[in-house]
């Protein structure tokens, strides 16, 4: 196993990890604290003044982290691929790393935006409130909204892995479902469809950890091979 495939397994995993623990503080903790439950602007930033401390963790933890672990993870795949599959994984990777970029971005004017709404709040709690508006429609356009650009690349790479037969083939299915179903959030009576992604992006990535971490993909690619008949080959 190489280096680089076992630093994907474990980035795979972490990822997998980070989106449980993100929805049990948000659906958890912060949520039932008041977080996001009034639709009264005022209310929200009165709640991230006195909850500042524990909003921005939870912003590091589901924007920086993931952005790191991302960027890993689709590096280790490229490597995986690129033999067998070379313009999908290169575009999947494409598209992989700006996904990390777009949620670095999510995080820098998440964490700056918070830090400057608590800030103004003290002095002018209105203006306050339409700062936050106008950093809610921006954070969510890059990643909270929809998961086109991780849609896309969760998509690209299991269409590849499916071609270069290196991993599951349910787990590839399983990636090209949840994938379309990213991509297609952005249309918005499928919305929706953002949360399929979320859930089923942490069966996704716990999976293709383990199996970074515990196969030896070339063994796999000669397992999947000798299940499958070979074209044109007459049966007996």
């Amino acid at each position: 196993m190489s280096g680089l495939q076992k630093m994907g397994g474990i980035a795979a995993l972490t990822q997998a990890a980070v989106y449980v623990v993100a929805m049990v503080l948000f659906l958890g903790i912060l949520i039932p604290a008041g977080y996001g439950a009034s639709t009264d602007p005022m209310q929200n930033v009165a709640f991230l003044a006195d909850n500042q401390t524990a909003v921005y963790v939870v912003n590091v933890l589901v924007y920086v982290a993931s952005s790191v672990l991302v960027a890993i993870l689709a590096l280790a795949l490229y490597n995986l691929l690129k033999a067998s599959s070379p313009v999908l994984a290169q575009t999947a990777t494409v598209f992989g790393l700006i996904w990390a970029g777009v949620l670095m971005a999510a995080a820098m004017i998440a964490s700056i935006g918070l830090t400057t709404v608590v800030d103004l709040y003290s002095q002018d709690p209105a203006q306050a409130a339409s700062l936050w508006m106008a950093i809610e429609v921006v954070q969510d356009g890059l990643g909270g909204g929809t998961e086109i650009v991780g849609g896309i690349w969760v998509l690209l790479a299991s269409l590849a892995a499916l071609r270069a037969g290196v991993l599951p083939r349910v787990l590839n299915y399983l990636g090209a479902v949840i994938g379309a179903a990213g991509i297609v959030s952005v249309i918005p009576v499928l919305g929706g469809l953002v949360d399929l992604f979320g859930l089923g992006a942490i069966v996704w990535f716990a999976w293709l950890g383990i199996v970074l971490l515990r196969t030896n993909p070339s063994a796999l690619k000669a397992q999947q091979t000798q299940q499958e008949p070979a074209a044109g080959r007459p049966s007996s």
